[in-house]
């Protein structure tokens, strides 16, 4: 299948689930809008500080809800162009990022990743 969308980085815990390392959260709300931009030709680099059994528990996540994941933490395109380490992505959605929309909930301590709002701006953009 030829790629024509974007590559977009998300993050997991308060983007994806709500904040409860090292356990796997609450859905936030984040299935239908990644499932969508799988739809539309868009790429999913998992971009997360999990690792090893932590890291394949998210994968696991990913897969239980049937959204392919192209890579975790790594762009391969990008090692033809640069030995850095950084993601490179089109698009990064993370409960840590400056402007990412974020709500709170009373059953949580920790803000987290506001999907509807997320989906406005990405149909906004003509991502979605």
């Amino acid at each position: 299948m030829q790629y024509t969308g974007l590559t977009i980085a998300v993050d997991f815990d308060g983007t994806c689930v709500t904040h409860e390392y090292p356990y796997i959260g609450q859905d936030v709300g984040a299935v239908p809008v990644l499932r969508e931009l799988v739809e539309q030709g868009h790429r999913l680099i998992l971009y997360t500080m999990r690792s090893g059994k932590l890291e394949k528990e998210a994968l696991g996540w990913f897969k239980q809800h049937e959204i392919p994941i192209y890579a975790v933490n790594v762009n391969p395109d990008q090692k033809k162009w640069t030995k850095s380490p950084k993601v490179h992505a089109d698009v990064y959605i993370d409960d840590g990022a400056l402007g990412c929309p974020l709500k709170r909930s009373m059953s949580t301590s920790r803000p987290f990743v506001d999907w509807e709002k997320v989906r406005e701006w990405l149909v906004a953009e003509r991502i979605l």
